[in-house]
C-alpha cells in the first residue's frame, strides 16, 4: 500500500514508518525543511521512503502531499506536544494541531476520498474526570490545558468529518508512552536519564496516578486498526492498563537502573515549566475494552518488561 505519515521524524511516527517499511508498504513522510539533526530518527530507512518537504499549517502544501504519495492510508501523527509549554504560548498548538488536521481532512477528502486517516488523539483530551476509574471512549472530554483543547478540537473535527464529509476516519486516543532515546523531556525518559548519570531526580506531582504504555505496543495498535476495516469511523483508546503513581514509577526505575542517587518527591526541577498544578488531573487512566473487542490489539509488554527495555534502549543509544 502508499502510506503517508505526518509527524514522521517524532518519537512513534518513526518508529511506525520503520515497522511499515519492513512489512513492504511504499511510505511517504510530511516533513517541514528538516536538517539531518532532526532526521536522525528515521536515518535508516530514509534510503526507502519518500520524503515530502511541507507545512500542516498550509493548506496547499498537505493538499500537494496528499497528490504526491496517493495514499491508501494516512497515519496523521504529526503535532506539537509539550503539554507545559502550551500554557504559556498556546497559539502554535492551535495552528498545527487542530488547523494543521482540518487541512489534512479537506485534503483527503478533495483528492482522495477513498483514503483512511488514522488520527493520533490523546488521553490528555479527558482532562478532568468525576471518579477515579479507568475512562471509556464515551466519556465527556474535558481538556485541561491549551495542548489538550487543541487535540480535543481536533479529535472532535475528524469525527464530524465523517458523518458530514463521508471522511473514513479513525480518532486514537493514546496514553503516555516512553521508549524515547535522546529525548529526556518526557517523565519516564526524564528519570532514566537522570538515573543512569547518577542525578538527582525531581517528582513534581508524585501522588497522580497514570498509565504507561511501551512504544511497540502503541505502534502495534494503528497496525492492527489499519487492518481492520471495522475500524472505520471508530474512536479508540489505546492503553495497556497498569495505573501506577508517579512516585512508584520512580521507584520502580531505581530499582531497574540500579539508581542510589537522591529522589527529590513534590518539586520539579530547578527551571522546568511547570504544568499549574491546580489544573492537573489527579488520575488519568484509560478503559481498553473496545480496542481488545472490536479490534483485538492488547499489549504484549508489562510495564516491569516495557520499563527494562526503554532502558536498554537508552544505554545502546546514547552511550
Amino acid at each position: 500500500m502508499n502510506v503517508l505519515v505526518t509527524g514522521i521524524t517524532g518519537f512513534i511516527g518513526s518508529i511506525l514508518a520503520t515497522r511499515l517499511v519492513e512489512q513492504g508498504d511504499d511510505v511517504y513522510g510530511l516533513v517541514r525543511h528538516s536538517s539531518e539533526r532532526e532526521l536522525k530518527r528515521i536515518e535508516k530507512i530514509v534510503p526507502k521512503i519518500h520524503l515530502i518537504e511541507g507545512d500542516l499549517v498550509r493548506f496547499h502544501s498537505v493538499l500537494s502531499a496528499i497528490e504526491t504519495s496517493d495514499p491508501n492510508i494516512v497515519f496523521h501523527l504529526g503535532a506539537l506536544t509539550p503539554v507545559r509549554l502550551s500554557f504559556g504560548d498556546p497559539y502554535p498548538y492551535i495552528g498545527i494541531n487542530f488547523d494543521g488536521t482540518v487541512n489534512l481532512v479537506h485534503s483527503i477528502v478533495k483528492q482522495s476520498p477513498n483514503t483512511r486517516l488514522i488520527a493520533a488523539s490523546t488521553a490528555e483530551v479527558y482532562g478532568w474526570q468525576p471518579a477515579d476509574h479507568s475512562i471509556s471512549e464515551s466519556a465527556l472530554l474535558n481538556p485541561a490545558s491549551p495542548y489538550a483543547v487543541s487535540k480535543a478540537a481536533a479529535d472532535q473535527y475528524v469525527q464530524m468529518a465523517n458523518r458530514i464529509y463521508h471522511l473514513r476516519g479513525t480518532v486514537m486516543r493514546p496514553i503516555n508512552s516512553y521508549g524515547r532515546v535522546w529525548e529526556s523531556g518526557f517523565y519516564t525518559e526524564y528519570l532514566i536519564s537522570k538515573m543512569l548519570r547518577g542525578e538527582t531526580c525531581y517528582v513534581g506531582a508524585p501522588d497522580s496516578i497514570r498509565d504507561y504504555m511501551f512504544s511497540e505496543d502503541h505502534v502495534d495498535a494503528y497496525l492492527d486498526v489499519a487492518k481492520s476495516e471495522n475500524a472505520i469511523g471508530g474512536v479508540y483508546n489505546v492503553s495497556p492498563g497498569n495505573p501506577i503513581t508517579n512516585a512508584e514509577l520512580a521507584k520502580k526505575l531505581s530499582e531497574l537502573t540500579g539508581f542510589k542517587g537522591k529522589i527529590v518527591f513534590g518539586s520539579y526541577p530547578p527551571g522546568y515549566p511547570q504544568r499549574p498544578q491546580s489544573q492537573d488531573p489527579a488520575y488519568l487512566v484509560l478503559d481498553n475494552t473496545r480496542i481488545g473487542r472490536e479490534i483485538g490489539w492488547h499489549p504484549h509488554y508489562s510495564l516491569d518488561e516495557g520499563l527494562k527495555q526503554a532502558v536498554k534502549l537508552w544505554n545502546r543509544e546514547t552511550n
